[in-house]
């Protein structure tokens, strides 16, 4: 029987070490959440590493491991502490992240770091071949895996591949300065179907393609050897019923019922009733301007001192790839700011400023999003941003504001918010 084989870094099931024993918990967030439906509504398979190097892996432990993953509709890919190195914080993360984000002044381009990419995609791309017979459909996804479909294609030319990019695609003159830029093309273009979030981000590859390739393009089709490609934009969504209904019945909760977070969000609401709340939730990257946010921020209490005790901005930055400078010298930034704003403007009843640096269960989430009057969602660049979308689907009493970045792949759905550059200080 055919079936549907999903392919990301990441599996959406977290492993737990404890006690020599392994447990695996299903991820919250991102890729693992929208594609749930998908993954569990039939026959279905998921690839990707574990999360743990092999040397992370007690031998013993490895059946173990395997049977977890298969309970969830999953199968590991191995590999070691270098391999991550080099393939994930290295060239995934130093060299394709910032340039596709046009952090031209962050990518670094390192052949080491490459030809590990290239090696730990061929890891992949024989972890599908394994698994996979000529009628299933074959579902890559994102920028860490940009070779595997041709390196599948190679091998099974006549199986169905489609590839989604989750970050936006640059556009010609800033993906040209990629010194591997051909074999990034020639490795998605081993694809059927290539999707991105936006329309604009489709035309950025089309362009690229026509121009460094050579090859012909007509619409939205891709001519290569006797093969038609098909590119298109297909927005993410969320499970929009999952947040209506988790705000329809945080709303019916009687006091006992309430979390620690909300009662103390209910208290300082209580003791200011015309206060406004400001959400910001992010993971701590370098393109999702949180520092401009909070600089924008402290200009504006200035500017306007009417608005100091009137206004709370709550802040929840996930903690995202520390091993990578750029993002240590961020926390440090951020740390600093948060604590001179505070510092500076606080007075004995109020802080301006709430700094949460971790990740938050579901329900503490929907706690945010309800209570909070303005969600201020200003990255610098940003593939879709979910965020936006679940702070809306929780807003069931039609209250709140949305503030969002131009530059969000979901500003181009959310027309209805309030559209900001968020490099326009003033307009902030």
């Amino acid at each position: 029987m055919a079936k549907t084989i999903i392919i990301s870094n990441r599996l959406p099931v977290q492993l737990q070490i404890s006690n020599g024993d392994i447990t695996a918990v299903p991820s919250v967030g991102g890729l693992a959440t929208g594609m749930k439906s998908v993954h569990s509504g039939g026959d279905s398979l998921w690839i990707g590493w574990s999360g743990l190097t092999d040397e992370e892996i007690p031998e013993e432990l490895v059946p173990k491991i395997d049977s977890a993953l298969a309970e969830h509709g999953s199968s590991k890919v191995n590999l070691t502490e270098k391999e991550v190195d080099g393939f994930y914080y290295g060239f995934s993360n130093r060299t394709i992240w910032p340039l596709f984000h046009y952090f031209l002044e962050y990518s670094e381009f390192e052949l080491d770091s490459w030809e590990t990419y290239k090696a730990v995609n061929q890891k992949f791309a024989d972890a599908i071949l394994e698994k996979a017979n000529n009628e299933d459909t074959i579902w890559i996804h994102d920028y860490q895996l940009m070779l595997v479909p041709q390196m599948v294609r190679a091998e099974r030319p006549d199986i169905s591949i489609g590839f989604f990019l989750h970050i936006p695609f640059p556009s010609y003159e800033i993906f040209r300065t990629l010194p591997w830029r051909r074999e990034v093309l020639q490795g998605l273009l081993g694809s059927d179907l290539i999707g991105f979030h936006t329309y604009d981000y489709e035309r950025h590859f089309l362009s690229s393609v026509r121009r460094l390739l050579g090859l012909e393009v007509s619409f939205n089709d891709i001519y290569l050897d006797d093969r038609v490609i098909k590119v298109d934009s297909f927005p993410m969504g969320i499970d929009y019923k999952k947040f209506s209904d988790a705000a329809k019945e945080h709303s019916q909760r009687t006091e006992d019922q309430k979390s620690e977070l909300q009662k103390r969000l209910d208290t300082h609401k209580k003791s200011a009733p015309d206060a406004k709340f400001f959400l910001s939730i992010d993971r701590l990257d370098y393109t999702k301007g949180i520092a401009k946010r909070l600089n924008a921020f402290e200009y504006f209490l200035k500017k306007y001192p009417q608005y100091k005790e009137k206004v709370r901005l709550i802040i929840l930055a996930v903690p995202s790839r520390s091993n990578v400078p750029q993002y240590q010298l961020l926390k440090r930034e951020v740390d600093e700011l948060v604590g001179r704003i505070n510092g500076e403007l606080s007075t004995v009843s109020w802080t301006p400023i709430w700094y949460f640096y971790r990740s938050m269960p579901f329900e503490n989430l929907i706690d945010l999003y309800t209570s909070s009057d303005i969600a201020w969602l200003t990255p610098i660049r940003d593939g879709m941003n979910l965020v936006a979308k679940e702070y809306i689907a929780t807003r069931t009493d039609k209250t709140g504001v949305l503030i969002l970045s131009e530059m969000a792949g979901s500003a181009n759905e959310m027309n209805e918010s309030l559209l900001i550059n968020p490099n326009n200080f003033e307009q902030i």
